[in-house]
């Protein structure tokens, strides 16, 4: 059995999650907790003043506990995958379960990637349902919507598209009109995976430039290009990754082609195990 270990990203967030696992690695935990200067485990279990919606609140506290449940994973099951994969903000947790950096290495580029989108206001996102991306692509094409990106492949019948809030909302139910089962409107503060993010992205790169990065020991797929990470390309994909479209679909089926046949969810919720089933 070849097996792909996926972490969840951005929308996964849920209160309480991490219950079980906060007094499980305590060390790690106030790690986190000095690092970030508040409590983790507060914050995914009480959730004050809404913070888990905030973009930079929502990073640090999913990476924090997909990074706890890998552990708690191997631990417990004895399995090591032979892949490692991360939907946007979950790249992070694959790389760190590949050997790029420590956790707290980590967790300190999640939390400046955090601040750096939270603070890139004026975009939204949305979400079409039951058109594929070649008919998103040939539909925004014909609506004359230049000013949109496509963010996500995320299945055959579910594209996320990005830009400036007034156009996604502009063109959404035109998106219907075009054949879209339903477009959905993400609660979002930022056009994520698009040009928009050029500015943050560049900011980011230089604090990048701060890190350096060890030899993967588990082959990790990039979401920006689809292909395998190499020990020279870390630095640079993170970067591609925040303006780049999300190629989650290829991202499967290039695996699916190398013979995977087991796709493990690691992290909360169960998001990407219903993107896995549908792509065949």
């Amino acid at each position: 059995m070849t097996t792909v270990f996926m972490f969840p990203g951005q929308g996964s967030q849920a209160l309480g999650m991490g219950a079980e696992l906060f007094d499980r690695y305590p060390d790690l935990v106030a790690e986190a907790d000095a690092i970030l200067g508040y409590s983790i485990k507060e914050l995914c279990l009480t959730n004050p003043e809404d913070k888990l919606k905030q973009t930079d609140y929502t990073q640090p506290a999913l990476y924090v506990v997909n990074a706890l449940s890998f552990l708690a994973k191997v631990e417990d099951e004895k399995i090591r995958p032979d892949f490692v994969i991360g939907h946007s903000l979950g790249e992070y947790d694959a790389l760190y379960a590949a050997n790029a950096f420590d956790f707290a290495t980590g967790l300190k580029l999640v939390q400046k990637r955090g601040a750096l989108m939270s603070a890139a206001t004026g975009g939204g996102m949305a979400a079409i349902l039951g058109m594929d991306g070649d008919a998103v692509n040939t539909a925004l094409a014909e609506l004359g919507a230049e000013s949109i990106d496509v963010a996500n492949y995320n299945s055959p019948h579910q594209i996320v598209i990005s830009g400036l809030k007034a156009d996604i909302e502009a063109f959404a139910p035109q998106l219907e009109e075009k054949g879209a089962q339903r477009v959905v409107i993400l609660s979002v503060s930022g056009a994520f995976h698009s040009r928009y993010m050029k500015p943050a992205a560049n900011e980011f790169e230089s604090f990048l430039s701060e890190f350096s990065f060890g030899s993967l020991k588990i082959p990790c797929i990039a979401n920006c290009s689809a292909e395998p990470y190499t020990d020279e390309s870390i630095a640079q994909n993170l970067v591609r990754q925040m303006y780049s479209s999300v190629q989650w679909m290829d991202t499967v089926k290039g695996l699916r082609a190398q013979g995977a046949d087991s796709f493990v969810e690691v992290g909360p919720g169960n998001v990407l195990s219903g993107l896995a089933r549908r792509i065949k």
